[in-house]
């Protein structure tokens, strides 16, 4: 059975339909997750696999192949346009036509020149490939959508119906002062597309000092250089508050945040949190999955030209027909 937010997520990504490339055609999660959508008319799908298997896959379950396209890609039309694509992109990098030939067929590489061509909106990988599969190829093809920025990563997790946005858990391991500023500020942007609250918390073993070290520091002054960004017009009006440095029962417990930052507005009613690095950020995020409850959508890219998405290899169907549509919902942004 779908949750109430999931539900949202499809059919908010069903009026505006997108097509979303699927790399992974030999999960059967993956395939579960494409029949969820295909089924709700939620996207247009691209699953890169083979053809046979995959169709008989969803005859054996009455499944519909409505809105669904499998492709081959090493059999494939495209593969000469997207190897001369790839080749024009990469050769003041170094690469040669018979590398970008061999690695146009790679499955991650071929879906992300896909949306480069212009015949896809965005892919979902992750299930069996790992993050650095899925995040070199966007990162090489698609790019930041500003220089000035890092890419990130964050997930939506949903607690007793309410959403929030975790970020960094997948991307930087150990940002600097500058990356965690990026981050809170993408972080709050990607909030507001998807109706969280931009109430954002920069998180660590300390609040207002309660705590010292190098880590403390860096937290605290990410937290004044978001800050400031805030001033720039191109954030006004938006509603975005960034607090810290704070811990996490400060962020979300209004009972304790009266006691560690009466004068916060962010302490207890954080619907944004913000990880000091990628072991706080992923370990946080599987304990409330595994233990909690809490549902996990992600990790998910952000701050590239083109949704492009990665999920935790220990990911359901559900949870990877949620990323489907945010990816649709992150595309109908762009």
């Amino acid at each position: 059975m779908l949750s109430k937010y999931l539900n949202g997520l499809i059919n908010k990504a069903a009026e505006n339909v997108k097509t979303v490339v699927l790399p992974e055609g030999e999960d059967e999660r993956v395939l579960k997750a494409a029949h969820i959508i295909a089924d709700a008319k939620a996207a247009k799908l691209i699953i890169l696999g083979n053809e046979a298997q995959i169709k008989q896959h969803f005859a054996g379950n009455g499944w519909s192949m409505d809105g669904i396209e499998v492709i081959t890609p090493e059999t494939s039309p495209r593969l000469a346009e997207y190897t001369e694509l790839l080749y024009n992109l990469r050769k003041e990098k170094g690469m040669t036509p018979e590398q970008a030939a061999e690695m146009a067929k790679s499955y991650t590489y071929f879906g992300t020149l896909m949306i480069k061509a212009g015949h896809a909106d965005g892919m979902v990988s992750g299930a069996n490939h790992s993050t650095a599969d899925t995040v070199r190829p966007a990162l090489q093809i698609i790019k930041s959508a500003r220089k000035d920025r890092s890419v990130s990563s964050f997930l939506i997790m949903i607690s007793n119906d309410t959403p929030y946005l975790f970020s960094d858990c997948g991307v930087i391991i150990n940002p600097t002062e500058k990356e965690l500023c990026d981050i809170a500020l993408t972080a709050a942007e990607t909030a507001i597309q998807f109706g969280i609250k931009p109430k954002v918390a920069m998180l660590s073993f300390s609040t207002r000092g309660s705590g010292k070290g190098e880590t403390v520091d860096k937290v605290r002054n990410a937290t004044a250089m978001a800050q400031e960004a805030l001033k720039k017009p191109e954030y006004q009006g938006l509603g975005i508050e960034i607090d810290g440095e704070m811990q996490a029962d400060a962020a979300l417990d209004k009972v304790v945040a009266h006691k560690k930052a009466p004068d916060s507005h962010v302490a207890g009613n954080a619907r944004v949190l913000i990880f000091p690095n990628i072991e706080a950020g992923n370990i946080g995020y599987k304990l409330l999955q595994r233990l909690g409850g809490c549902e996990a959508y992600g990790p998910m890219l952000q701050g590239l030209n083109a949704p492009i998405n990665d999920l935790s290899r220990g990911a359901f169907a559900e949870d990877i027909a949620g990323v489907i549509a945010i990816t649709c919902l992150q595309a109908n942004h762009k």
